[in-house]
């Protein structure tokens, strides 16, 4: 007997003990939802805010995007239900597209579970690479450059997953997250809600241009999209 999916009642698909806690793909009705560490992080219910955090970086590139000579590199900070790394790979200026992912259990949703319907063609588009480590960690090691950085870890800078990611928004973090950009190059960063303080954060880290930019949401405070661009 098929036992029917009830939309309010959420079906847990998978889950995962990693180094940085649990992770957990759930199913609600045609919706999948991911939840890390008991905190709801990311659904596949509504893409709006994902896709404008991508749209709005390569637009505030100095050059301004559409002025872009040459193919512009991405870098997204979280791969997450996938909405970001699709859109970008759907857009021809972007000329390199690298993901990173510190969760093995979120890439292998994608490549091989239910998100791959979301995320399949980008994986496949040679533009792109899937970075399997921790996003600290790789803005502060790495010596790669970028035009645009994309972050979508957590709910926010005031609302971190966990601890470790807070120093993504420390000083030190928010330096190296300019190291790795191109002069005119541009930080993103999504927010569930708005922050003072981590736009004077971004100043005090020498970005120039610092702005929120918002994204409705059907009920509630409006999702926000932190900008800010590393002087040329």
């Amino acid at each position: 007997m098929t036992v029917p999916v009830t939309p309010d009642i959420p079906e847990t698909l998978d889950r995962r003990q990693g180094p940085f806690g649990e992770v957990v793909l759930r199913r609600r009705g045609a919706t999948y939802e991911i939840i890390a560490n008991g905190c709801f992080l990311m659904d596949t219910s509504d893409g709006r805010s994902e896709r404008l955090l991508v749209d709005a970086a390569y637009l505030a590139l100095d050059p301004p995007g559409p002025d872009v000579q040459r193919p512009a590199a991405l870098l997204i900070g979280g791969l997450g239900v996938g909405f970001s790394l699709a859109h970008a790979a759907a857009q021809p200026h972007w000329g390199r597209i690298a993901v990173v992912e510190r969760e093995e259990a979120v890439i292998d949703w994608h490549r091989t579970g239910p998100l791959g319907a979301v995320s399949g063609a980008a994986l496949a588009d040679p533009r792109t690479a899937v970075l399997h480590t921790d996003l600290v960690q790789y803005v502060t090691e790495s010596a790669d450059l970028y035009d645009a950085l994309c972050l979508d870890i957590d709910n926010g800078p005031d609302w971190t997953v966990d601890e470790d990611n807070r120093g993504l928004y420390s000083p030190a973090g928010l330096a190296a997250c300019r190291d790795r950009l191109r002069p005119g190059g541009v930080l993103a960063v999504w927010s569930a809600q708005p922050s003072a303080s981590f736009e004077q954060a971004l100043r005090d880290a020498g970005f120039a241009s610092v702005r929120t930019e918002e994204v409705p949401v059907d009920r509630g405070v409006p999702d926000v999209v932190h900008l800010a661009r590393k002087p040329a």
